[in-house]
Formats: structure tokens, C-alpha cells, sequence
């Protein structure tokens, strides 16, 4: 069976404003030097990547997203999930937050990907290109298609096709 690669980045937000105003202390610290962070005391974790909480948006597109949008350009599929508690920063990492009043710095992986991948389309007219993208959330066992507003009357289902492919499914 071919092998797939994954890598695992994390992200380390900063204390929010009201996490300061309650005396929080931050769990999680920077290793200097490696892909690891210390959670506590002494628990150490290693990854392929890791940001800290000064990273920018930029810096972490560049790093995590723009290889996977080359190798998307040349006829691969890619998956991004973002994992994490709620209010962890997963919306900022992926979205930004309101795209209509975010500043172009603060733009995350999504609109900076549709940007470069319709970019990178625009410029290879010589080239035909199908674009397909899916945007799933899963929540307490439950998957949600955020580009799809009738999927809330409808189940959604993780499967596998008939060539093994993991796909999502609409049942009625």
C-alpha cells in the first residue's frame, strides 16, 4: 500500500485578553531551537512544526500550506485539518476571522490558498484544472459541510469508496 505523508504543526496562541485579566499562566512553552514544546513541568512533544505565539499568519502559510498547494497544482490531493479545544485559534489559523473587515496580514490559510491556487490557474492557461473543495467540521462526532447549508437536514457520513478512497457522504 502507498504510504502517505503527514505532517503535524502546532500553533501556540498567546493569552487572550481576558485569560491576563485572570492571572492564566501559559501551559505551554517553546523548546528553543527544535520542533518541540513542553506542556507543564516535563511534558515534552515533538512535531514536525511549530509556531510560537508571535508566528504570523504568513509564516505559517508559507511553511505548512504553500508546499501542499504546489503539489496540489501538479495533481495531488491535499487535506488540511485544524485540530483543537474550542477557542484554541483554529478559526484565526484557518479563516482569519471576518474576511470582510480583516487586514490583509491577518488573512489566513484558506483566502491566502484560494488566492495563490486561482492565481497560479490564471497564469497556466495552457493547462486545464478541476477544482474541488470540501469544508468539513466536526464536532462532538458529528461532521457539518460549512459550504453546504442543506447538510443540516441531512446525515453526513465518513466512507470508503470502491478504490479505497476516504470520502464524505450525503444520506437522506
Amino acid at each position: 500500500m502507498e504510504e502517505i505523508p503527514v505532517k503535524v504543526a502546532i500553533r501556540v496562541r498567546p493569552l487572550l485578553s481576558k485569560e491576563v485579566l485572570h492571572n492564566h499562566q501559559v501551559c505551554v512553552r517553546l523548546v528553543p531551537n527544535t520542533q518541540q514544546i513542553i506542556i507543564g513541568k516535563d511534558r515534552v512533544f515533538t512535531f514536525d512544526f511549530v509556531f510560537g505565539k508571535n508566528s504570523t499568519q504568513e509564516e505559517v502559510y508559507t511553511v505548512c500550506i504553500k508546499p501542499l498547494l504546489v503539489s496540489l497544482t501538479e495533481g495531488y490531493n491535499a487535506t488540511v485539518f485544524a485540530y483543537g479545544q474550542t477557542g484554541s485559534g483554529k478559526t484565526y489559523t484557518i479563516g482569519g476571522g471576518h474576511i470582510a473587515s480583516v487586514s490583509e496580514d491577518e488573512k489566513g490559510i484558506i483566502p491566502r490558498a484560494i488566492q495563490e491556487l486561482f492565481q497560479h490557474i490564471s497564469e497556466n492557461h495552457n493547462i486545464d484544472f478541476r477544482v474541488k473543495v470540501s469544508y468539513i467540521e466536526v464536532y462532538k462526532e458529528e461532521l457539518r459541510d460549512l459550504l453546504e447549508l442543506e447538510t443540516s437536514v441531512k446525515d453526513l457520513h465518513i466512507r470508503e469508496d470502491e478504490k479505497g478512497n476516504t470520502v464524505c457522504v450525503f444520506c437522506l
